[in-house]
């Protein structure tokens, strides 16, 4: 079965959602203990919190 690229391109649907469930502002980072809060909950709230984990875990190409 061939990847699908773009994957988290379309896993994304409301960009800036997971801090205003939050309350933080957009552009500061979500702090570890509300962040694994988000994560245990239920609902959209923990979907998001789980993908978000899983994104930062994702490794980041370095430029030449």
């Amino acid at each position: 079965m061939k990847k699908k690229k773009g994957w988290i391109k379309d896993a994304i649907k409301r960009p800036g959602a997971l801090h205003q469930a939050l309350g933080i502002p957009i552009g500061k980072r979500i702090p570890t203990g509300k962040m694994a809060k988000a994560q245990k909950s239920g609902g959209k709230v923990g979907m998001m919190g789980k993908l978000a984990k899983t994104l930062g875990k994702l490794k980041k190409k370095k430029k030449k």
